[in-house]
């Protein structure tokens, strides 16, 4: 099924590249003379979207659903790679780069690496995540990345990311969970100092989330 699709696909960016250079042509004059160079720019780039990149984005937003239920269940070994069927998160990376659902896929696939405790894989999927523009899955992912590092020792990588995804996010849900994450890595150190300071960033900018009604004894242990 994918494969007539991706013929599909390529048929329909023949046609647009050849619909483009037909206008080029019987406009040629018109273009070289009349200063019309970026409108034919313009021009091309409106039909390429409409005939080639609008169906892709459907398809793949197609292609990624099974495997968006198969993480739901908790399958994340199907979510991955698919049954055979219905493609898994890494199929869609491969066959449908640079759409909105390819990039949601390695965030997903992050997500089932890390919870089967492969890390590092992970990372590396979190690496090839290119946001959103979302202000709290953006975020998030940069704080899953700050997990991973702490799971495998990397303490230094960990808070990092952690205090990155804390400002970016800068809100009641996720900032002050990773403020605490980072915390608790600094008291794990010996960095008090430090422990102290993001202790005292939920107690002063996030009254609001459940975890400042907890603060104080984090608070004790770093004083």
């Amino acid at each position: 099924m994918s494969k007539k699709r991706n013929k599909k696909q390529v048929n329909e960016f023949d046609e647009t590249i050849a619909a483009s250079r037909s206008f080029y042509e019987k406009n040629k004059k018109a273009i070289l003379y009349g200063g019309g160079g970026l409108l034919a720019i313009i021009i091309i780039a409106l039909l390429v979207h409409q005939f080639y990149i609008t169906p892709r984005n459907l398809h793949a937003q197609e292609s990624i659903f099974p495997a968006e239920q198969a993480f739901l269940d908790g399958n994340y070994e199907k979510a991955l790679n698919g049954d055979g069927e219905n493609m898994g998160f890494l199929s869609v990376i491969d066959e449908y780069k640079n759409t909105k659902a390819g990039n949601i896929a390695c965030l997903y696939a992050a997500k089932c690496y890390a919870a089967t405790e492969k890390y590092q894989e992970a990372i590396e999927m979190l690496d090839r995540f290119d946001g959103c523009g979302d202000e709290l899955i953006s975020p998030a992912a940069i704080a899953l990345k700050g997990n991973c590092y702490a799971e495998l020792g990397d303490n230094e990588k960990a808070v990092e990311f952690l205090l990155k995804a804390a400002k970016e996010a800068d809100n009641n849900t996720i900032s002050p969970t990773c403020l605490l994450q980072a915390g608790q890595i600094y008291l794990a150190l010996g960095q008090k100092d430090k422990a102290l300071d993001c202790f005292q960033q939920i107690k002063k900018k996030y009254q609001q989330s459940s975890l400042y009604y907890e603060i104080d004894k984090y608070l004790e242990a770093a004083q």
